[in-house]
């Protein structure tokens, strides 16, 4: 899937319920230029509002991720993950340090978002904590990961794992100076 199709889709499911745009900001809390810039730019939000833009639309978050929807099991062989969304806690113009690899695109009427996800190093100015609805289960597969979760911190290494609640502010970020790998799996309940 091409990541420039979410604003556009978005833009789409607004029009398409006659949502003004900052009608849609008010509901997602949002600001109107940030939100105009996601629809008419490409910029592309962080996970946090995205679901909310999401619930705003009522929609799925998948909605925006989905390409074609396939009704049965979805195969994602090894090396063919979709690469769909990079985040970037600051200014996703110019820093992106998580590289999203969606291991269930094509899956239509899902209820999770599961991911692979490239976790690159950044100042920790770009650890902006977030939250949303929902669950979310993180395993490292490699490197050292930080939490930050609420007021507690969360080191996690090669192996170990965590799910937590998403409606506690929260930030996912490298825990050391090296790349970190991790299999992301987000519940939403839209």
């Amino acid at each position: 899937m091409q990541t420039g199709n979410i604003g556009e889709k978005i833009r789409n499911f607004r029009e398409m319920r006659m949502i003004a745009l900052e009608e849609l900001a008010v509901n997602a809390n949002m600001d109107v230029a940030q939100l105009r810039k996601i629809e008419e730019e490409g910029i592309i939000p962080s996970l946090g509002p995205l679901i909310r833009i999401a619930r705003a639309l009522g929609v799925r978050i998948g909605t925006f991720l989905d390409d074609v929807g396939q009704v049965g099991p979805v195969l994602v062989k090894a090396g063919t993950e979709q690469s769909t969304i990079s985040f970037a806690s600051s200014d996703p113009a110019t820093r992106q340090h998580l590289n999203f690899y969606s291991l269930a695109a094509d899956k239509a009427g899902r209820h999770m978002e599961p991911f692979i996800v490239d976790i690159h190093p950044a100042s920790e100015s770009d650890y902006k904590l977030s939250s949303h609805e929902g669950e979310e289960f993180i395993f490292v597969l490699d490197g050292d990961v930080e939490i930050n979760y609420g007021k507690d911190i969360y080191h996690l290494t090669k192996g170990d794992s965590i799910y937590y609640d998403s409606i506690v502010s929260h930030n996912v970020h490298a825990g050391s100076d090296k790349p970190a790998k991790i299999l992301a799996i987000v519940y939403t309940p839209y």
